[in-house]
């Protein structure tokens, strides 16, 4: 047996925000990146985030970035509205890419993405960092080798305080243009669908709320639907992001049960097994709020700091995409083909949502 060879990896990083800087401060660790080059528009922030990482060059400029020649890998961190440029842009140099999901907000543009990434046979991985939970490393292998019989339903659940929502609509000047599904709910999407794999979505039927977020801001507090698939198994989830700000999950709190012909599997992923309650607010989640005193530790979809470091999915996925690209070994990330398909899947519930009838999936659809 050959060892293997452990190339070097120059990384890029896209849009230094919050998972800009996770996983640049993981990348900083890792013994084969000895170059490491920031692109962020916001000097203070870029001025931070390079600190922290020891960052090598530093540009509010993606093209320089991507023009010097120490890169072999790039992370696209941006806003998820300015994901095809950065992308399209590393793809023509051929580099290795982490996504942050999703590879665009259209179907058109994630499709031309898509495109370009199996033309340029540019190897490209999208974040959907929840494959790297344990629990649902479990549950793949337990449905992989027919623990279950033939999987013949699954369910899932996600329930999310409205910080997410809140912060999501303030971001965007439309707000017809985002929503629960489509942001937060691919992540069960792909959990749930990454296990079942080998099924093919044939009809979707959805209906969706707006009882709490409408008024306030326009949006959608959630969406339930139904999935069919080829084999006639179903899929039936539903997603609200508009529970009360007070709700202890600090992001995402969910449940999933699949149930097969010969067995059932429940995943109690809700994150009420560390519950703290304190009487100053504290620093938990995606966006802190002080009226917050509650909070289901780990919820937060990355992980948690532990001892200063970022303990949790988002780590465990970094590190084994720099090992992917170090060694060529295969790993269990989403790739862009998933990430066009659960685009296709929840911007399909909301079109059947909107249009409040079932929805047929040709292949050549078009949600936008």
């Amino acid at each position: 047996m050959h060892p293997i060879e452990r190339k070097r990896i120059g990384l890029g990083i896209i849009g230094a925000g919050r998972v800009g800087l996770i996983r640049g401060e993981i990348a900083a660790r890792f013994p084969q990146v000895d170059w490491i080059g920031i692109a962020e528009i916001d000097p203070e922030r870029a001025a931070l985030v390079a600190a922290k990482v020891g960052a090598d060059f530093v540009t509010d400029d993606y093209q320089k970035l991507l023009a010097r020649p120490e890169l072999t890998a790039v992370i696209i961190s941006t806003d998820e509205h300015l994901h095809v440029d950065p992308i399209l842009a590393s793809v023509e140099r051929g580099l290795a890419l982490m996504i942050e999901k999703p590879l665009a907000t259209t179907l058109s543009d994630s499709a031309r993405v898509l495109g370009a990434i199996e033309a340029r046979g540019v190897d490209a991985v999208v974040g959907y960092t929840q494959r790297f939970r344990q629990r649902w490393l479990v549950a793949k292998e337990k449905v992989g080798t027919g623990a279950l019989g033939q999987v013949t339903m699954a369910t899932s659940r996600g329930f999310m305080n409205r910080l997410v929502a809140l912060d999501n609509y303030k971001r965007t000047p439309d707000p017809k243009k985002i929503s629960p599904m489509v942001i937060s709910g691919t992540h069960a999407v792909d959990v749930v669908m990454w296990i079942m794999a080998g099924r093919t979505p044939v009809e979707v039927y959805a209906r969706s709320v707006d009882k709490a977020l409408g008024p306030e801001c326009g949006g959608t507090d959630g969406t339930a639907g139904l999935i069919t698939m080829d084999d006639d198994s179903l899929y039936h989830l539903s997603i609200s992001w508009a529970l009360p700000i007070s709700w202890p999950g600090a992001v995402y709190s969910l449940e999933v049960g699949i149930v097969g012909t010969a067995g059932v599997l429940t995943i109690d992923d809700t994150h009420r097994d560390i519950v703290l309650a304190v009487d100053r607010p504290q620093s938990e989640g995606y966006a802190p709020d002080k009226s917050r005193l509650v909070d289901f530790i780990g919820s937060y979809p990355p992980g948690h700091i532990a001892l200063g470091e970022l303990r949790g999915p988002m780590r465990e996925e970094t590190i084994s995409w720099l090992l992917r690209l170090c060694t060529g070994l295969p790993t269990h990330h989403a790739t862009a083909a998933e990430a066009h398909q659960r685009l296709r899947l929840t911007k399909a519930l909301d079109h059947s949502a909107q249009r409040r009838a079932p929805v047929q999936l040709s292949g050549n659809d078009d949600f936008d």
